[in-house]
């Protein structure tokens, strides 16, 4: 999101679990299109709640698994605020191989990628 448009929405990266490692393959094709994310950090909801960030005051949630997809909700029954699904393939652990994993791993990027355009529009960052 912030590739694409700047710091025209405030973007925080939270899920279900706190993976806080960002899985290597996905820096890897991340990097093939200029996103960085070897600095990255993944957290729980419970931990952005902690930390000071009050899901009500976004607008949107997006989920990438069911199981996010029901956290926002529970968590968001009281805001107002949309929680929108988009089904995302986890391609963690599904081939064999560098090459193989990679290219899963670029298809999930190209997938998030062409829904962030569809949803949000064309890039407004260089």
């Amino acid at each position: 999101m912030k590739k694409f448009y700047g710091r025209a929405a405030y973007v925080q990266s939270a899920g279900v679990k706190n993976d806080m490692e960002i899985d290597g393959f996905a820096i890897a094709v991340c990097d093939e299109i200029g996103v960085e994310l070897s600095r990255h950090r993944a957290r729980s909801f419970e931990e952005m709640q902690a930390w000071g960030d009050d899901l009500g005051s976004f607008d949107l949630i997006v989920a990438l698994s069911p199981a996010s997809q029901r956290q926002a909700l529970e968590l968001t029954r009281v805001a107002h605020l949309d929680v929108e699904y988009w089904p995302i393939m986890d391609p963690s652990g599904l081939a064999e191989g560098r090459e193989a994993k990679l290219a899963l791993y670029r298809g999930v990027r190209d997938q998030i990628r062409s829904r962030m355009l569809e949803r949000f529009g064309p890039p407004t960052e260089a």
